[in-house]
């Protein structure tokens, strides 16, 4: 669905790559979990898919079209939430009837459910909202357009405990099978029960890309006292005891991620 073949690219003025000769694929119907420290470009990631950015070598596709080239059939697919945004001065129902021709499966009914789930009415004005509600709001209108492709940058930065909650909920109900979310966020436990799919980049290279279901069969995430710790990969000292990664074995049962442990496993080269 998507491919990133041996791509480049440097911000204009900058002496350093943010990628070099870097590669992806992601495939339909999976919720991409895209992890990294600050500057190991993530935002620059979804904005080269979206096509906002040009590689300045290889390239970005979308069921083999250039997203560069920015052409309708491929925009009318794909959405970006970015991190921080402005939303013009108008009611949402005038938002939405300027914009929604650009989607051709655009559901009123989805946004509706969507804005009811947020606990938000249909008559806004935008420009009189909070951050936090502003969010919600085009949130709410990206999963409405029933693209194919979903690109959220940080989601629930700026959402309180009960809001991400609720965006939880909303993207578990209104993801199908037809579209793939990638969504890019330092806020690992708000999203780690959403994923299917694990991206982990550092400076210039993908340290790991690997599915929830993979990482589970290969590796238990427990918490173990001083004298349990022969086996392990990983640990961090908690309240909880030591939290740690450990080679699974084949008749030990599954265990939910750890996101944050995982990824600073990786960072550290432990797994």
């Amino acid at each position: 669905m998507i491919d990133v073949k041996n791509i480049s690219f440097k911000y204009a003025g900058q002496k350093e790559l943010v990628f070099d000769d870097f590669s992806l694929r992601l495939e339909q119907n999976r919720i991409y979990g895209l992890l990294g420290k600050n500057g190991t470009g993530k935002s620059t990631l979804l904005y080269l898919i979206s096509g906002l950015l040009r590689p300045k070598s290889g390239s970005v596709s979308f069921d083999s079209v250039a997203t560069c080239k920015r052409q309708p059939g491929v925009l009318s697919e794909m959405f970006l939430v970015p991190e921080e945004f402005d939303l013009p001065a108008m009611s949402l129902s005038q938002y939405v009837s300027i914009n929604e021709p650009f989607y051709p499966r655009f559901s009123r009914e989805v946004l509706e459910a969507c804005l009811k789930d947020f606990e938000l009415s249909t008559d806004l004005k935008l420009n009189a909202l909070s951050m936090g509600q502003k969010k919600k709001v085009f949130m709410a209108f990206a999963l409405a357009t029933n693209t194919r492709l979903l690109l959220m940058d940080e989601p629930t930065n700026g959402l309180d405990i009960p809001s991400k909650s609720q965006f939880r909920k909303v993207i578990a109900q209104y993801m199908t099978e037809e579209r793939t979310l990638i969504i890019s966020t330092h806020q690992v436990h708000d999203v780690e029960q959403l994923l299917d799919h694990i991206l982990i980049l550092s400076p210039q290279k993908l340290l790991l890309d690997a599915s929830v279901q993979e990482i589970q069969e290969k590796y238990a995430f427990e918490y173990r006292t001083p004298d349990q710790m022969q086996d392990v990969l990983y640990s961090e000292p908690s309240l909880q005891g030591n939290a740690v990664i450990a080679a699974r074995k084949a008749d030990d049962a599954e265990t939910q991620i750890n996101l944050e442990l995982l990824f600073n496993a990786v960072n550290e080269g432990k797994i």
